[in-house]
């Protein structure tokens, strides 16, 4: 009897062979047992740059969110309900899927704490790690008795794995116009320092892109979807505020802008350095220690420790190596203060690196950037408006096209769906960009959150096929974000149902009234009510804010279940209303507007507090076709005939000598009754 074939052996990933050879020779040959490789850039960001895209780089797997353990023997991934299906499809053979917040998946610290032997070394890059994030680190895994090792001279060890890592982004910078800032550099500026004077801070670190961006009053490109710049900025209690960026992005109008801003500028690499030097010199830092990483943390500390000038050159001289150079992996990297600073050690030893507890250098408090960004003034929400009134125009064409596609009998793959809006869009005035990649997610596909179409994998879309497209505009005057679930022939009953459910959560919260000091995850309940009663429900938030002309994903407020985020929802503030549900192998709905928060009037104020609702800003028609009206209460109904009053009231005027977007707008406003009499007898 002839012997069975011997079994191949699978083929060893190269990349994780690479990043496990730089994991056996770092710490000077010490060597780590895994290394944490988290989604982040330096500064803390949600979208990041190609340059940035380690974690991506070493898992293949494309989701806007997770964290990677590699040890010698495994890779696991850690991310949330938003991407179980997405990181399924995605992750090769050796790698183990880790889905966050399910029972019996424990927290990455915990696992470390359980799974490394004793004495254990776990390496992190502290560039991309934020200081809350190593103290609970430290604590879970030093506890258990292993340890962490930041690795500031050995660099990221994902860098070392990949050959073709980008160089990072050259494209200039552009002033975002006052119109629609509405606030002066100096103005923002003798703000915080308001804010800094009531707390003794010597100065404000702000680390974050976004923040810089609304800070200077600059946009950039460096990131897909997000207007900002590889960037850090250091406000003084006194003097000259300073924009950390490279030189070679400043045109002469930006050069212009902040030379009458009163903004000195320094390059890049020169933050840490300067940092070090002012912990040094006896300056009491303000730093948010959820966003600043711990390498600037550690920075100031071990300058303050040294004593010297040349312990804080010693202490910043990694800073050069965070991020590739503009000139790719063969360039030089700058050193932050100069060539002949001391070589940088790692700050680690056998027994782990230190606890950032020395007293009197930081003051440790929430980025004061935050709240005024996120509280609009009156120019931003002008601005958001008009951006909204712009997009309608542009999905009010789209869909259009696709209702007269699809009663040709044409059928679309969801990747022109998305050139298709894509191109309505570019042709509006001031349109940038999208805002993030358009989600348009055919029938099954609509079930995956964060999906991506591909062209060559995509699906079709057809007159009976359900259509989930999340999609928006990044304008200059401001920044779009929506979802529309739309079937162009006859849907089933069950995605009616769906389909209703989620409309009624979606009035619920659109309807909510509540007192000042209500935070969003109390009113994210009323999005999932109608859900609940069915035994149906949605893994992710409910609302996220939105930047003005900046980042489609805004903290820090949000509606979701996440009750430890307890910031209030207050006047001036964006956020989402999308409440959504997904079968997995089905389909995908989801309704998304974006609303404002504003000061309603109200019979009685208890207590003297003031009482908030929303203000719709999306202003585009929600098919009716996926409605049952039998569902639906009276209020419901009125509510829905209100919002598309209001749209055809606001749209309408934008669309004067376009018969046909006139008609189309007309019919898609009609009390909801009205329409589906007209598409059954149209049926």
């Amino acid at each position: 009897m002839e012997a069975p074939p011997a079994a191949v052996p699978p083929v060893p990933d190269e990349r994780l062979s690479a990043l496990r050879a730089a994991m056996s020779h770092a710490d000077g040959g010490q060597g780590v047992h895994a290394y944490i490789v988290p989604t982040e850039d330096p500064h803390m960001s949600e979208y990041i740059a190609d340059c940035f895209k380690r974690r991506e780089y070493l898992s293949k797997f494309t989701g806007s969110a997770g964290t990677v353990v590699v040890t010698q023997e495994q890779a696991l991934l850690w991310t949330d309900g938003r991407y179980f299906l997405q990181a399924s499809q995605e992750l090769g053979k050796e790698w183990v899927l880790m889905k966050a917040g399910t029972p019996g998946c424990p927290d990455l610290e915990d696992w470390l704490a359980s799974n490394l032997p004793e004495g254990g070394r776990v390496g992190i890059d502290p560039y991309l790690h934020t200081v809350d994030a190593v103290r609970r680190l430290q604590r879970k895994v030093e506890e258990a008795g292993r340890h962490v090792v930041p690795l500031l001279a050995d660099g990221n060890l994902v860098d070392k794995a990949w050959p073709e890592q980008p160089a990072r982004p050259d494209a200039p910078l552009r002033v975002h116009p006052a119109e629609w800032a509405g606030q002066s550099v100096g103005e923002k500026v003798a703000a915080l320092r308001t804010q800094m004077r009531g707390v003794k801070a010597g100065a404000l670190l702000v680390t974050m892109l976004d923040e810089v961006a609304w800070l200077m009053n600059l946009r950039g490109s460096d990131v897909s979807y997000n207007p900002v710049f590889i960037s850090y900025a250091l406000v003084p209690a006194e003097g000259p505020v300073r924009l950390y960026v490279d030189g070679a992005k400043l045109t002469p109008e930006v050069k212009e802008h902040l030379q009458a801003s009163e903004v000195e500028v320094r390059e890049y690499g020169q933050f840490v350095g300067d940092v070090a030097a002012l912990a040094a010199g006896g300056q009491t830092l303000w730093v948010d220690p959820s966003k600043v990483s711990y390498a600037v943390y550690q920075a100031a500390r071990s300058a303050v420790e040294g004593g010297t000038p040349a312990a804080a050159a010693a202490a910043a001289a990694p800073a050069a190596a965070a991020s590739p150079s503009p000139r790719g992996k063969g360039g030089a990297r700058k050193r932050a203060r100069g060539d002949d600073a001391p070589p940088a050690t790692n700050g680690s030893s056998s027994n782990g690196a230190s606890r950032p507890t020395p007293p009197k250098i930081f003051m440790e408090f929430a980025s004061p950037v935050v709240a005024a960004k996120a509280i609009k003034n009156a120019a931003e929400l002008a601005g958001m408006r008009e951006a909204h009134l712009r997009d309608a125009v542009a999905l009010c064409d789209f869909l259009c096209f696709m209702e007269e596609q699809m009663a040709a009998g044409k059928v679309l793959s969801e990747v022109q769906v998305d050139l298709e809006l894509t191109s309505r869009r570019a042709s509006q005035k001031g349109f940038i960009e999208p805002s993030f990649p358009t989600i348009a997610g055919a029938g099954a596909n609509g079930a995956i959150i964060h999906y991506r179409a591909q062209q060559g994998s995509c699906k079709s879309v057809d007159k009976d096929t359900l259509l989930l497209l999340d999609s928006g505009g990044q304008y200059e005057c401001g920044t779009t974000d929506i979802t529309r679930t739309m079937h162009f022939g006859t849907p089933t009953q069950r995605q009616k149902m769906a389909y209703t459910r989620v409309l009624q959560g979606h009035i619920a919260l659109d309807s909510a009234i509540f007192p000042e000091g209500t935070p969003g995850a109390a009113l994210d309940t009323l999005a999932r009510l109608a859900l609940w009663r069915e035994g149906l429900n949605y893994r992710h938030g409910t609302g996220h804010g939105v930047g003005a002309a900046l980042n489609v994903h805004e903290g820090p407020q949000s509606i979701s279940s996440r009750y430890h985020i307890t910031t209030p929802l207050q006047a001036g503030m964006v956020v989402s209303n999308e409440p959504g549900y997904y079968e997995d192998g089905g389909f995908g709905i989801r309704v998304e507007n974006l609303v404002v928060v504003k000061e309603v009037d109200t019979p009685n104020r208890y207590g003297g507090a003031s009482y908030f609702g929303f203000e719709a800003l999306t202003m585009v028609p929600m098919q009716t076709r996926m409605v049952d009206l039998a569902l639906m209460t009276p209020q419901e109904e009125a509510w829905l005939d209100a919002y598309h009053r209001q749209v055809w009231e606001a749209v309408s005027p934008r669309l004067e000598g376009n018969e046909r977007l006139l008609q189309w707008l007309r019919a898609n406003t009609l009390p909801v009754r009205e329409q589906q009499k007209a598409q059954g007898a149209a049926a």
